[in-house]
């Protein structure tokens, strides 16, 4: 008999187009309405069809929100799967499947649970229900509500016909009494805790967190061209549009994308677009103009690793210094990466508050990882999200580019006012007006990249600590590595390691370089230089001892960051 206590880490695998995806939305959806936390992640190939795509989904007693490389149960629905997995594999591990999935080189080393799914499917009149039927044992191991199983089918197929609705259902019932089964004779043992709390908390996932907090901080424009893995922010939004009066418009490039929403700003509107890597290098030169022409604009850039194409849906941090120093010429820029789906909902809200406030970019960088990952929370507080707007009205006198102690001058919109708005991308004069003069383009300058950088300095907010101020071991994280660094501390058990989250990541507050004080410094990055770890030094002073590097498309498992951090402290 196999037993799991506390918590199951379940991976289903196959080709694109045998719907894995379908198996994850019912697994996710109808474990958490059954009152478990659960967790889930998918890695697949850049192919339409063929390869192997598999999903992770955690499910667990307590919150779970990192990805783990050990594998407890395995569903695979082709051969190759187990290969594919096969360093994820243990002796524990379950493969849930048909003995015609399994590579023969693995008869003997698994432990095999052979169950009937293609004839269970055909039962109900088909092998395209193999995945339904699937998804119904996994929840019929747990005991699941099974309700919430008919309740997804029918929001799922709705739009294809009662027919199809009912024979998935039938489908999923006969896969759902065979993993009830399987647990009454002892074949498998799950025992796993439930949370009532859950059952009404949501799911939601990184995409999903950057277009709700879009929308909450007022987002009516959004542009873009499609490039993975950031299309599913851009399709939200147009999901949404109709119900919330936003225009998303689908252009030609990014270089239009940006375009349009420089012009949305300049308007008045809050405008964002999203993107990948290669599509923000388009961008560069707008973005340059938006420095000259100190024009808000935000930027949605899930990343994927380069160079060129690399690996167009698989994940890493390689970008940040792409945004740190894209576009011509000295100007400021506010760069966020947020951690958790909650960070990613309110950090995207408060990006048009800092754009209209500071009157430059505002990056948001996620990456494949973060955007396709989701878990259970409870729903964010609508009410911690300011609606900040700075327009002031033209009055006659006003001066666009007036010069300011802190740097930032006051913003009108056309038609607000009496006064002309002028937008210019040439060195200009306080009023817009083109000028060459020397002693004005000096003082322009400082305004720009001194005097406004260092105001965005001085208020940006100070990372996040987890842990003791008087540890000896500092772990850094930014971004997406948040709660598998986290998790992996957890299981460190060491009083002497704290965590140092950043969300924030450019412009970095002085004040942050008093947590490094006396610190052994360990920063953990999907990438293969150490970015962050550099930006610290540039911008802090701080030196990392030790870099804990990852950069084969993949992200950080926790066990991963355990054994990393397992052999730096003493």
């Amino acid at each position: 008999m196999s037993e799991f206590r506390g918590e199951v880490s379940i991976v289903l695998g196959g080709a694109a187009g045998q719907g894995i995806q379908t198996v994850e939305g019912i697994l996710t959806y109808a474990l958490k309405r059954s009152g478990y936390h659960v967790y889930a992640n998918k890695e697949y190939m850049s192919r339409v069809r063929g390869g192997i795509n598999t999903t992770e989904i955690r499910v667990s007693s307590r919150r779970v929100r990192a990805f783990v490389k050990r594998i407890d149960i395995l569903v695979p629905f082709k051969q190759g799967v187990l290969s594919w997995v096969s360093d994820r594999l243990s002796k524990e591990t379950v493969v849930l499947g048909e003995r015609e999935n399994v590579e023969e080189e693995f008869l003997g080393r698994v432990n095999l649970v052979e169950v009937p799914l293609t004839k269970l499917a055909l039962e109900t009149g088909s092998q395209l229900y193999i995945n339904t039927t699937a998804a119904g044992l996994i929840v019929g191991l747990f005991h699941g509500d099974f309700g919430a199983v008919e309740e997804y089918i029918r929001k799922r197929f709705g739009s294809k016909g009662e027919n199809v609705v009912n024979k998935n259902i039938e489908a999923a019932k006969k896969g759902y009494e065979l993993g009830v089964r399987l647990c009454e004779e002892g074949t498998i043992r799950v025992e796993v805790g439930r949370d009532e709390k859950v059952r009404e908390e949501i799911l939601l996932s990184g995409t999903e967190a950057v277009g709700i907090g879009a929308l909450a901080g007022g987002m009516n424009f959004l542009s873009f061209y499609p490039m993975s893995p950031s299309t599913g922010v851009s399709t939200f939004g147009a999901q949404k549009a109709e119900e919330f009066g936003i225009i998303v418009e689908q252009v030609e490039d990014e270089i239009s994308a940006i375009n349009m929403a420089l012009g949305a700003w300049f308007a008045g509107a809050r405008a964002m677009v999203s993107t990948s890597g290669g599509g923000f290098a388009l961008m560069s030169e707008a973005l340059s103009l938006a420095g000259m022409a100190e024009n808000p604009i935000v930027i949605h850039l899930a990343q994927r690793p380069g160079p060129a194409t690399g690996l167009p849906t698989r994940t890493m941090q390689g970008d940040l210094n792409l945004v740190l120093y894209a576009g011509h010429g000295d100007f400021p820029r506010i760069i966020l990466a947020p951690g958790s789906m909650e960070e990613a909902f309110y950090l995207t809200a408060e990006a048009f508050n800092l754009a209209d406030k500071y009157q430059v970019p505002v990056i948001i960088l996620t990456d494949q990882y973060f955007v396709d990952t989701y878990y259970n929370l409870p729903k964010p507080e609508l009410g911690k999200v300011r609606f900040e707007k700075h327009i002031v009205e033209a009055k006659p006198g006003y001066r666009r580019y007036e010069l300011t102690e802190d740097g930032i001058s006051p913003r009108a919109v056309p038609g607000y006012g009496e006064e002309v708005v002028i937008a210019n991308g040439n060195e200009h004069d306080e009023w817009g007006d083109i000028t060459e003069d020397a002693e004005l383009t000096r003082k322009m300058q400082e305004k720009r990249a001194v005097k406004k950088l260092e105001t965005i300095r001085k208020n940006a907010p100070l990372p996040k600590l987890f842990g003791s101020e008087n540890a000896r071991y500092l772990v850094i994280s930014w971004g997406s590595t948040l709660h598998t660094v986290e998790e992996a501390l957890e299981e460190l058990g060491r009083d002497d390691v704290a965590l140092l989250h950043f969300s924030w990541v450019y412009p970095l507050n002085p004040e942050t370089k008093r947590f490094f004080e006396g610190k052994t410094v360990i920063v953990v990055e999907n990438n293969v230089t150490g970015q962050f770890g550099d930006l610290l030094k540039k911008e802090l002073g701080v030196d990392v001892h030790h870099r804990v590097l990852k950069y084969d498309g993949r992200p950080f498992s926790v066990e991963e960051v355990f054994d990393a951090l397992k052999g730096v402290v003493e």
